[in-house]
């Protein structure tokens, strides 16, 4: 979509967010399910269109030479739309939060104070290839009841409008204030510039959904909060009491499941005390799945075949085939090997030593750390969130899969009866 002025067409979005954030605050529970549970029929009514459009995208992103990580992010098929649908039906089946009571107290005086959570207000996301976040973002904005401003990645615009299309038509039938969700129809990049100068004030935050270079800008430039994270290098570690078999189906899928995923796994790291039992059979099942591994030098030591890791290695998120490989001393190597690389997104330790798992679950900070599960299951659908505008990385308001509760903030109401303050 072309558009002339690209700074009055976002003052005007922002405009109509802004009113749109004030009605939000107090749609009922049972208005805004209705909207979320009509959205997944109409994607589902809708699906051989969709995927025809996203067919198309992803035949030009291929002809453009996209990589297969990137294409793969972006495609849909009736399974992936089914799932869609299926997000929007567990987000409508999520309680409220909005309205809930967090805290109650009273004072020696009788004022009684309540802490209660309330929406955001203006969340805008801001993402690339992935046309899925369209609607797990609409959806779990507007169950917390904010407004939500939609800019999708140029890749694959066609394919977000048209899944946007099918909840703006049940946000307009269920009666939600019809600016309560709008998409950016230009692949401008200075709309992008005019979000992240808070258009005058009215961007409550601000959540971007994408590669290192968008995320980076985000956090540069932004003139509201900013929800992100930067990097899934994403680390597990097999200790010397771990149960062999768990561990190489395990560490396989939390590598192989989806390689382009966030929470794929970057970095395996293996106590030296089981490496020379554990590695032929996990590297050859790792190698049978086409993954290319780069090993350390106490790894090459046991099997000369691995490529020979740089530095660079274990700082890389490849999201593709590829795994680097440590040995380390124990759980406490492991702990400090994970201090120093990892993005703070997610980590996993595999052994049947309850003792050694709850070292490792306190003292790596990240924002989900793992016992005898793949990092694949970093992920708001898994947690029964229903979706997830993000993986938070920060320390700052949420961590993890940022969720419905996770877009709310609180009030406090304070109940006096002709109390005046002496």
């Amino acid at each position: 979509m072309s558009i002339e002025n690209i700074a009055e067409y976002m003052d005007k979005i922002g405009q109509n967010a802004r009113n749109a954030a004030r009605q939000m605050a107090t749609v009922p529970s049972d208005k805004k399910n209705a909207a979320l549970r009509a959205a997944a029929q109409n994607i589902l009514a809708n699906k051989d269109e969709i995927i025809s459009v996203n067919k198309s995208e992803c035949d030009a992103a291929k002809e453009r030479g996209q990589d297969a990580a990137f294409i793969d992010r972006m495609a849909l098929s009736k399974d992936r739309i089914a799932g869609i649908a299926q997000a929007l039906e567990e987000i409508a089946a999520l309680d409220d939060p909005v309205g809930k009571s967090i805290r109650k107290w009273t004072r020696p005086n009788g004022l009684e104070f309540e802490r209660v959570r309330t929406p955001i207000g203006v969340i805008a996301i801001i993402y690339e290839s992935r046309p899925n976040v369209t609607v797990d973002a609409a959806a779990i904005a507007v169950k917390a009841g904010n407004a939500v401003i939609l800019r999708g990645g140029s890749e694959c615009i066609k394919t977000s409008k048209a899944l946007f299309d099918c909840f703006q038509r049940a946000v307009k039938e269920h009666g939600l204030p019809v600016h309560a969700a709008q998409f950016v129809e230009t692949t401008d990049r200075a709309a992008v510039g005019e979000i992240l100068s808070g258009l005058n004030g009215r961007i409550d935050l601000v959540i971007p959904r994408g590669g290192k270079s968008l995320v980076g800008r985000v956090q540069a430039e932004a003139r509201a909060p900013v929800l992100s994270h930067l990097d899934g290098i994403c680390h597990v570690y097999i200790d010397g009491e771990a149960d062999p078999e768990k561990a190489v189906a395990i560490a396989l899928n939390a590598k192989m499941r989806r390689t382009g995923v966030c929470g794929a796994a970057e970095t395996l790291l293996i106590d030296r005390a089981c490496a020379q039992s554990i590695w032929p059979t996990l590297g050859k099942a790792l190698r049978d799945e086409g993954c290319e591994i780069r090993g350390d030098s106490a790894l090459l030591e046991i099997d000369n075949s691995v490529v020979e890791a740089t530095e660079s290695d274990w700082e890389t998120e490849y999201l593709a085939p590829i795994i680097s490989v440590a040995l380390v001393d124990g759980v406490e190597g492991a702990i400090d090997h994970i201090a120093r690389y990892s993005s703070a997104h997610t980590e996993s330790i595999i052994t049947e030593n309850e003792a050694t798992a709850a070292r490792f679950l306190s003292a790596v900070d990240s924002a989900i750390v793992m016992h005898n599960a793949s990092t694949q299951f970093a992920d708001g659908g898994e947690f029964g969130f229903g979706g997830e505008i993000g993986i938070a990385t920060g320390r700052l308001h949420a961590r993890g899969p940022a969720g419905v509760e996770e877009l709310t903030t609180y009030k406090n109401l304070v109940r006096g009866k002709s109390h005046t303050r002496p």
